[in-house]
């Protein structure tokens, strides 16, 4: 039950701004429209959203599974790599993440939006395409937490893991894998309606593989060998 520092403090910090936010909107102030990360075109945007949306959460199951997650995969990164090295690749996972999603975003825009200065909701609800744009706002920690995701697979490929609701244990590998293909199929199908930012969680993944493909290289060449 022993849990490293970093871990601890995360899961404390996120916890804090989940219940920061309860209070918030209690009294008529959306923290997420200040700290989530809006599309860059919009006005509500601000690049200091890139590091503060990784710690808002849409709702209670939203924040428990980010943080089970870092709980359970996270402290074991933490005490391979160290503090040091974990804060800094769950933030990287978590911006990279958000460039990501921005990335996204702006490929809709300039496909499906940018011809227009009016968005039609449905139902006859029709706003501005600067409201629009601000509706745009993604939250949580779930790039980084698909990095922590991806970073224990490549560590411990071949560790076995119980996933509910299958029968038998899987290999962390194939774990990881699978997770990565549902959400590339999510992601393409453009099923807006989950309200999920699948594209984000991929970007954390990538992010995450890109820097641990760097300290692999980086160690080879400075001591002969390599290690995560």
């Amino acid at each position: 039950m022993n849990i490293p520092p970093v871990t601890k403090n995360l899961i404390i910090i996120n916890i804090l701004f989940f219940l920061a936010a309860l209070v918030g909107e209690g009294r008529g102030i959306r923290l997420d429209e200040y700290l989530g990360l809006h599309f860059f075109l919009a006005g509500d945007f601000n690049p200091a959203q890139f590091f503060t949306y990784m710690f808002m959460h849409a709702n209670f199951s939203h924040i428990f599974f980010n943080m089970f997650a870092l709980y359970m995969f996270g402290r074991i990164l933490e005490q391979v790599w160290g503090g040091k090295r974990f804060l800094l690749y769950y933030i990287v996972c978590g911006v990279g993440a958000g460039l990501i999603q921005e990335g996204v975003q702006y490929i809709h825009y300039a496909l499906e939006l940018s011809a227009y200065d009016r968005v039609n909701l449905g139902g006859g609800m029709v706003i501005p395409m600067e409201a629009y744009l601000n509706m745009m706002n993604t939250v949580g920690a779930s790039g980084a937490i698909y990095g922590i995701l991806l970073a224990f697979g490549m560590l411990f490929p071949d560790e076995r893991m119980f996933i509910f609701p299958l029968p038998m244990p899987i290999k962390a590998k194939y774990f990881v894998i699978g997770y990565a293909v549902l959400e590339l199929a999510l992601g393409i199908s453009n099923n807006a309606s989950d309200n999920v930012a699948h594209f984000a969680h991929l970007g954390g993944m990538l992010f995450g593989f890109i820097l641990i493909l760097y300290w692999k290289k980086k160690n080879k060449n400075h001591h002969g060998t390599y290690y995560y």
